[in-house]
């Protein structure tokens, strides 16, 4: 591996899973003192939750969020303690949605501590929200972002809807009210594309999120926010940040605006990154790698074994 091209990914809500970080906690001094620190910060049973579950329960946004922010940074933090990654050779690193927390804080950003209660508040406003706007999300696999545009558009009769994430060429998920979610997701069926439903609390990353983020927006603004020791690529942007301030406009834009990863993606790879390791539970991130540049090389990395093979 050349780590001065290597980019670090991390994953956002939706791969969390029962037992995710039980072996790292288990086996890794580093992976355990970073769960510790998590649950002391939040005073919630943040370890039970992810060894154990009940899945129902982690799946709640204000648990999820920082279920897998916790999870990603154990993860990075027993590579680190087994030799097998030096922060100071990596290129850059990028998180999805929620991930853009473990990128910074694993880029030294954000301590560990902060990180954690933020993105507790972001799940806890963000359920507020989702409770106050019901909404849903849909993932639109094998039309053009540019035609799902036009399709939102068009449902748009029946409310707020709008692009949330574009994930790569050929996969946008499309978030809003529910009656338009379902106008839009038949008009795509109707043009050959599959919509898959997916499994969260309302719509994300569209204006029915602006109390989230207006709520949020203070919060961020009181954080204490450092110069990244590599470049992490903004969501809403797709651009690298390092400066403090951009970053934190970008995370509060984040929460009622689209995620832009395949931008992203392409910053990353343009910039002559072309290994990527995806820190943290699930390999949702290296699947969608494949469609966006088949050739680049992504490791997932989850558990001890995963990090034992990982050659440095």
């Amino acid at each position: 591996m050349t780590m001065a091209q290597l980019g670090l990914l991390f994953p956002g809500q939706g791969a969390q899973r029962v037992g995710m970080g039980a072996g790292l906690y288990a086996k890794s001094a580093a992976a355990k003192a970073v769960f510790d620190l998590a649950e002391s910060a939040l005073g919630i049973e943040l370890k039970r939750l992810c060894f154990e579950g009940p899945q129902e329960e982690l799946n709640r946004t204000d648990i999820s969020q920082p279920a897998m922010l916790v999870a990603s940074l154990a993860t990075f933090e027993a590579l680190r303690e087994a030799g097998k990654l030096d922060l100071a050779r990596c290129r850059a690193a990028a998180g999805l949605s929620l991930g853009e927390y473990a990128a910074l804080a694993a880029a030294n950003a954000l301590s560990y501590a902060d990180a954690v209660r933020i993105v507790y508040e972001r799940g806890r406003l963000m359920q507020q929200a989702c409770d106050a706007n019901p909404g849903a999300m849909v993932s639109v696999i094998g039309l053009p972002a540019s035609a799902l545009e036009e399709i939102c558009k068009a449902a748009s009769t029946e409310g707020e809807i709008a692009p949330a994430n574009y994930n790569s060429p050929e996969q946008t998920v499309i978030s809003g009210v529910t009656k338009a979610v379902e106008k839009a997701g038949a008009a795509a069926k109707e043009r050959g594309a599959r919509v898959v439903p997916l499994q969260v609390a309302g719509g994300f990353h569209s204006k029915l999120m602006t109390s989230a983020a207006e709520n949020l927006a203070p919060l961020l603004r009181q954080l204490k926010i450092g110069r990244p020791a590599i470049p992490v690529v903004a969501n809403v942007t797709g651009a690298e940040v390092t400066d403090p301030e951009v970053i934190r406009d970008c995370l509060i834009r984040q929460v009622n605006h689209p995620v832009r990863w395949l931008d992203c993606m392409r910053t990353l790879l343009d910039s002559g990154t072309t290994e990527f390791l995806e820190v943290g539970p699930g390999r949702v991130l290296a699947g969608l790698m494949r469609k966006i540049a088949s050739s680049a090389k992504v490791t997932s990395l989850s558990t001890p074994e995963d990090i034992e093979q990982l050659q440095p």
